[in-house]
């Protein structure tokens, strides 16, 4: 079942680049007490996530917490590293927290598998936004494959 409006974010582990080195840290600690702006992507360094979302929510990073976002994070299921590097290259360090799902832990639990092995890449996570206030979906988008907006900085902007 995929993940819904009024849904609580599952309970599992997330990996940061801290200090050069990953860092397990659980999913409940991430968005307990704050409102975060959640967007997931289906690859680093891939093309749409590259050219748009990625460089659209660190762009809009602080208009997103001058109407009240606490944090703005960036799921894909590649592992901290990728992010991490991914994230400088966009210049996301302290606009963006880069979150590697390169168990997929989260994108399985939420129900946001897509299946993308015909072009090469395998099972990746569906490309979303959401707003998270203390660990429950307020906001929820969606995009269809191969189209980019609904889950644009901007349509969380205007949620908000």
């Amino acid at each position: 079942m995929t993940i819904a409006v009024g849904d609580t974010i599952p309970s599992v582990t997330l990996f940061l680049l801290q200090d050069g080195a990953p860092v397990a840290v659980a999913s409940d600690d991430l968005f307990a007490g704050k409102k975060v702006a959640l967007f997931g992507v289906p690859g680093a360094f891939t093309r749409t996530c590259s050219a748009k979302h990625l460089p659209g929510f660190v762009a809009a990073a602080e208009d997103l917490k001058a109407k009240g976002i606490d944090e703005v994070m960036c799921l894909s299921v590649n592992d901290a590293m990728v992010m991490g590097a991914w994230g400088r290259e966009h210049g996301a360090e302290g606009r963006v927290t880069m979150l590697g799902d390169g168990l997929l832990d989260f994108t399985r639990a939420a129900g946001l598998e897509s299946d993308m092995s015909a072009k090469g890449y395998g099972v990746r996570c569906k490309r979303f936004s959401m707003i998270v206030d203390d660990g429950v979906v307020t906001a929820l988008h969606f995009e269809p494959p191969g189209e980019f907006g609904e889950t644009s900085a901007e349509t969380l902007l205007a949620d908000l």
